[in-house]
């Protein structure tokens, strides 16, 4: 089949439909081409009985994305510690323990934890280093001197702290245990957490790139076509012909960019397995974020979502999502842990738990290690362009930024004007 566009976008996720979305504005005809058989990528929603369930689950700290509303979790996260629990919030959240509304055995384990001077001292360190962040330009940050975000900030603040919150808070949000993340993005993320407030998109992550695709063209967008090759003026594909166009835009992953452009630096990445169980009761009413200190433990964050966001669960029902990050153990036993543990975590038993899904991506998060550059460039030669969160900051933000610099470059390069599409790096944070 031949096919003929002004751009032909390669990936229906939300950097390549964003692009397009950006494209057909300014009046050019767009074709974007998609190998799996539906859009949405990592940022693709399941319904399962009337569930709607996230592969992976971004969190995000702004008030809507991409038209959509985000549902907020309650101020700040609570962190699980040997059995403790401590409410960490942002600066404009009280910086005291508190208990999860509704959790019996977490409330229980609040009332025991002993009123540490230490602790109370490291909320109050941790709180004005917080605020210093909130106050300072991201452009700022990216001039500071560049090393692991654990060297930066165990430099800063005390190792208990860095280890004990920090950490497993970063771990949520940039997908890095280890904190092997360049300090430079470890201060923009801790940046957007101190200056807004964790949530995730109403009806789940696929609500953003539905909403993308439906504000296209009929027949814009084309999935179970497989592009085998890329170049400036067409694309290649396995079993649908080749699509003519004036330029081609390649929003894949990282590891797919690369294979359709041989030179492109293939990112490292890390994995992440999210399980969706739902209960006969809600462990808790709070929309809390709850995450786990201990790395060795097979949670790294889990929530009541239908606390967070009743819309992904049908009314009078529970949805429990759950984060483990790193590849799965030889024994594959990773749902009886993650249940195992998420009794001790919400104090109540979990044996009537029923599993909803269990997805894992291997691919879930770049890695943005030291260099780290949140604008890697979009124009690979005029005509040719890449886009993605591997080109920014690492996370759905970072994609929709890079979407809008390679609209930018490509309608400039074509001699289109259209204007306030590059916003930089303060919308990518």
């Amino acid at each position: 089949m031949l096919d003929n566009a002004d751009v032909v976008v390669v990936g229906a996720g939300i950097a390549g439909l964003a692009t397009a979305h950006q494209l057909t504005e300014a009046g050019l005809s767009v074709t974007v081409l998609e190998a799996a058989p539906r859009i949405g990528g990592r940022m693709a929603t399941d319904t399962v009985d009337g569930f709607r369930l996230d592969r992976v689950g971004p969190l995000f700290t702004a008030p809507e994305v991409a038209g959509v509303p985000l549902r907020p979790f309650a101020p700040g996260v609570l962190v699980h510690s040997d059995g403790r629990y401590g409410r960490w919030g942002a600066p404009h959240a009280p910086w005291s323990p508190r208990s999860v509304g509704g959790a019996r055995g977490v409330a229980r384990a609040l009332a025991g934890a002993p009123r540490n001077p230490a602790a109370s001292l490291d909320q109050a360190r941790l709180g004005a280093s917080l605020v210093r962040l909130a106050t300072t330009p991201a452009q700022r940050l990216l001039t500071r001197t560049e090393r692991t975000a654990r060297e930066a900030l165990t430099a800063r603040l005390p190792a208990r702290t860095v280890q004990g919150v920090l950490r497993p808070l970063l771990a949520a949000l940039l997908g890095d245990p280890d904190l092997a993340t360049s300090s430079r993005r470890a201060d923009l993320a801790l940046r957007s957490f101190a200056r807004g407030r964790l949530g995730v998109p109403e009806g789940g992550s696929g609500a953003l790139t539905e909403r993308l695709a439906a504000a296209l063209p009929a027949g814009s967008v084309r999935t179970g076509v497989r592009v085998t090759e890329a170049s400036i003026s067409r694309v290649t594909t396995a079993e649908h012909g080749v699509f003519r166009c004036r330029s081609v835009v390649v929003a894949t992953g990282g590891r797919t960019a690369a294979e359709l452009l041989p030179g492109l630096r293939v990112p490292d990445y890390h994995a992440a397995t999210v399980l969706h169980h739902t209960a006969p009761l809600a462990p808790t009413a709070d929309p809390v974020l709850l995450v786990e200190c201990d790395p060795a433990g097979p949670v790294a964050h889990t929530a009541v979502m239908s606390a967070v966001d009743p819309g992904r669960a049908p009314a009078g029902r529970v949805l429990v999502t759950t984060t483990v990050l790193g590849s799965p153990p030889a024994d594959d036993d990773t749902e009886r842990r993650v249940r195992k543990h998420l009794a001790t975590l919400y104090g109540v038993s979990t044996d009537d738990w029923e599993l909803l899904a269990l997805h894992h991506t291997p691919h879930a998060f770049p890695a943005m290690r030291p260099p780290f550059d949140p604008e890697r460039p979009v124009r690979l030669l005029s005509g040719l362009y890449v886009c993605g969160d591997h080109r920014a900051t690492g996370t759905p933000l970072g994609a929709l930024a890079s979407a809008r610099r390679t609209a930018a470059v490509l309608l400039a390069d074509l001699g289109v004007r259209a204007g306030g599409m590059a916003r930089g790096v303060e919308a990518a944070a």
